[in-house]
């Protein structure tokens, strides 16, 4: 982190009047698991085609630090299984780390397995409340029929989903809209959360958007440098984007991104889409979501 980091980006907040950030989209792992996904992100080159460097590769106890002093006043800690049998031991986890942090969002996840529903309910009940999906690491059908439970379940409760259901940024057997569109008609009421805006089918997700009352987008490295040379947001979808602006949620991938936070932060105020849209953006459409207070 740059030392002056989060004192630009405490700048740009004091210009909107915000007392900080909620981000929706940040990583907390367990840590034998949380190095193997940086061994991924080290080998992502081949994958991408651009090299991915961890740009907060730093002690569990340093991220939080640098989290905090960056102006982070509400986060997740998301996990994802890539395998039957993690799913449940990671819930646990999830709950256990946020139990001494009131400013995380106590997360948890899920696999199509038997006995997901079941344990999917257990979290919930235990005080969960932001689950993640990553359909692309997972490799699985969102609408396999071992789902179904977990998508009773999070559709009763209105537990929302942070899911990685897009192509971005490199696709997998069954990542795009298509299933998401499936997924929505088959359970309307889910809380979905559709990471990275969908990218890079901006446009389908924006649909969904529009679509169902429940669907949001949230901006995990979307309008940064780093992605708009490969994936540009279409400029013909930023009036729908700003009409759409309360169902867009402010996430960053904390701590596996390629640049400095500030990027992602500057990102979002870089559309020029007014203060109100980028303070609810920043903080207040994920306050109210999640039934927090705002951060003004």
């Amino acid at each position: 982190m740059a030392p002056d980091e989060p004192a630009q980006i405490r700048a740009r907040l004091d210009a909107l009047g915000l007392d900080g950030i909620f981000d929706v989209h940040t990583h907390f792992l367990p840590e034998r698991m949380l190095d193997k996904v940086w061994a991924y992100f080290d080998s992502a080159g081949p994958l991408t085609g651009r090299a991915w460097p961890i740009a907060y590769r730093h002690s569990e106890e340093e991220r939080l630090r640098v989290l905090r002093d960056l102006g982070v006043r509400r986060f997740s800690a998301l996990t994802y299984p890539h395998k039957p049998g993690m799913a449940a031991w990671l819930n646990e986890w999830g709950a256990e780390f946020a139990a001494d942090k009131p400013d995380c969002l106590q997360s948890a996840t899920f696999y199509p397995e038997p006995g997901a529903g079941d344990y999917v309910r257990e979290a919930v009940e235990a005080g969960a409340r932001i689950f993640k999906a990553h359909v692309q690491v997972g490799d699985y059908d969102p609408n396999s029929p071992l789902l179904d439970p977990v998508w009773e379940v999070l559709s009763e409760s209105r537990t929302p989903l942070v899911i990685h259901s897009g192509h971005g940024p490199a696709p997998g057997r069954f990542t795009g809209p298509a299933g998401m569109e499936a997924l929505l008609g088959r359970y309307p009421d889910l809380v979905l959360i559709v990471a990275h805006m969908g990218l890079p089918d901006y446009a389908r997700f924006l649909d969904l958007v529009e679509k169902y009352d429940n669907v949001h987008l949230d901006t995990t490295m979307a309008f940064t440098a780093f992605t708009e040379a490969s994936t540009p947001f279409p400029a013909e979808e930023l009036p729908r984007l700003k009409v759409l602006g309360e169902r867009v949620l402010f996430g960053s991938d904390f701590p596996n991104i390629p640049y400095p936070y500030l990027e992602a932060v500057d990102g979002v105020l870089g559309l020029g889409l007014g203060d109100d849209w980028a303070r609810g953006v920043l903080h207040e459409n994920a306050a109210r979501l999640f039934g927090l207070s705002s951060g003004r």
